[in-house]
């Protein structure tokens, strides 16, 4: 599905077609998160435990990022 980047005020927006939004049960006002992965990027629904587990994710790569360095050697 292609998608264009619009202006929307000082910033840029993607509008999602309502056959996307009823594929990933989405309605308006809804969060969704974008997740980078090795295939590019996933979107996905809000959820408040991955919202977590990421919030901790993040915060170990920021405290251990010499060890994760050399782990990636």
């Amino acid at each position: 599905m292609k998608l264009k980047i619009s202006s929307i005020g000082n910033s840029a927006g993607v509008i999602l077609p309502k056959e996307l939004l009823a594929r990933l049960r989405l309605e308006k006002g809804d969060e969704l998160y974008a997740l980078e992965t090795p295939d590019g990027i996933k979107l996905t629904r809000y959820d408040p435990q991955l919202a977590a587990q990421m919030e901790v994710a993040e915060q170990v790569m920021r405290e251990d990022r010499h060890v994760l360095h050399k782990l990636a050697q």
